[in-house]
């Protein structure tokens, strides 16, 4: 079993980017040059290493590898923007890695690309790269070629060495248990669960009861053996479900137009552990859009974009307005499941605005939104 954390410590101690793994300060999959960039490497990557796991790094400075973090990102779709895009894709893997040095929404991303022997090509166009496009690692970047990708077992030897000196002990997981429970989280209430006498997932949360269900807020589970954050949430929240087998995670979006306090299941995250030292970690998602008044709709829409003009035109705005950007992202996200349209692409501009704001309150509400958006697109379109 390896230790995630102790992994990315010994890639990036190994040397620079090279034919088996990457690094980046941070991905944009929001945009089309984004997801191309990403896709970019992907395929070179996979090209490369035909006979061994390569990475991708995310959260890491490129020039002096400082680990500085990014958002937790819990996409476990993003192997369908592979597939969409790829033709022979890999399997892909990415995972949240907390660091002791970093504030407790920061981690990590690890990006594992599986070793396989066809060769990967873009199967469609997007942003500037076109279909049929072959890239292959060149030293530490990837560069297009019209050549005949030949068999490579250059990287087998260096990436088991590395997988190897990674490899998880007793102490780091007693290390990680203490620190999850005491260090970082000892201002809530936090558990532990020991799966199968191998595995341990700990998590940590403020309980509420709401009718007969508790959820947690403010929660944060993590798979300790491997270092892997499996969920962390600063405004949505969760049901917890275990039994000796199993681990089940159920996320919850508090969603309304006056106030929040309706619950939405939105995805369920099952990991199923086995006897013979593997675990299984099965995503469904559950959410149903809830449906308001049109008309009503229509007149916050309006009041949003107007509150938008104000803050492009740096127009002061009221006290009650400000509290009502709070709520903008949600409420956009509403008015865009009840079919207007135009009201995604609207929140996705107003990004530097609202990142702009005092209140960090307005920038978490738009990374939540479109978190769950772009979990309901990948779910419902495999894009």
């Amino acid at each position: 079993m390896i230790n995630k954390r102790l992994l990315i410590k010994n890639l990036l101690a190994h040397n620079d980017e090279s034919s088996f793994y990457d690094k980046k300060r941070q991905l944009n999959l929001h945009t089309k040059e984004g997801k191309a960039k990403f896709l970019k490497h992907i395929c070179a990557l996979s090209n490369s290493n035909p006979s061994n796991n390569s990475y991708i790094v995310v959260g890491v400075e490129d020039h002096d590898n400082e680990i500085v973090g990014d958002d937790f990102f819990d996409d476990s779709r993003i192997q369908n923007l592979v597939n969409a895009y790829l033709e022979n894709p890999p399997k892909i893997q990415y995972e949240n890695v907390p660091f002791p040095n970093l504030p407790k929404d920061k981690v990590v991303g690890l990006v594992t690309i599986k070793p396989k022997h066809k060769t990967s090509s873009f199967k469609k166009n997007i942003h500037t790269i076109l279909a049929n496009t072959v890239f292959v690692r060149v030293g530490s970047n990837s560069m297009p070629t019209q050549d005949k990708i030949p068999y490579s077992k250059q990287n087998i030897e260096t990436v088991i060495s590395i997988e190897n000196s990674s490899r998880n002990s007793i102490a780091y997981t007693l290390d990680g248990v203490m620190d999850f429970m005491i260090e970082r989280h000892g201002d809530m209430i936090s558990q532990y669960k020991v799966f199968k006498e191998l595995f341990v997932i700990c998590w940590a949360g403020n309980p509420k009861k709401i009718r007969d269900t508790t959820y947690l807020s403010r929660v944060d589970i993590e798979l300790i053996n491997e270092q892997v954050k499996l969920f962390y949430s600063a405004l949505d929240v969760v049901s917890i479900e275990y039994d000796e087998k199993s681990f089940t995670i159920i996320e919850h979006v508090p969603l309304g137009l006056n106030d929040k306090t309706s619950f939405y299941p939105l995805e369920q995250q099952k990991i199923s552990f086995f006897d013979n030292g593997y675990y299984k970690i099965e995503n469904q998602m559950l959410f149903e859009p809830p449906a308001f008044n049109k008309k009503m709709l229509h007149h916050i829409y309006n009041s949003n974009l107007a509150l938008l003009d104000k803050l492009n035109k740096e127009v002061s705005i009221s006290e009650r307005e400000v509290k009502d950007l709070e709520n903008l992202p949600s409420t956009l996200m509403i008015c865009y499941l009840n079919g207007f349209e135009e009201a995604k692409h609207k929140l996705i501009e107003a990004k530097p605005l609202l990142k702009a704001q005092k209140n960090t309150t307005v920038y978490l509400s738009f990374k939540e939104a479109m978190r769950i958006l772009r979990k309901m697109k990948y779910n419902k379109n495999n894009e």
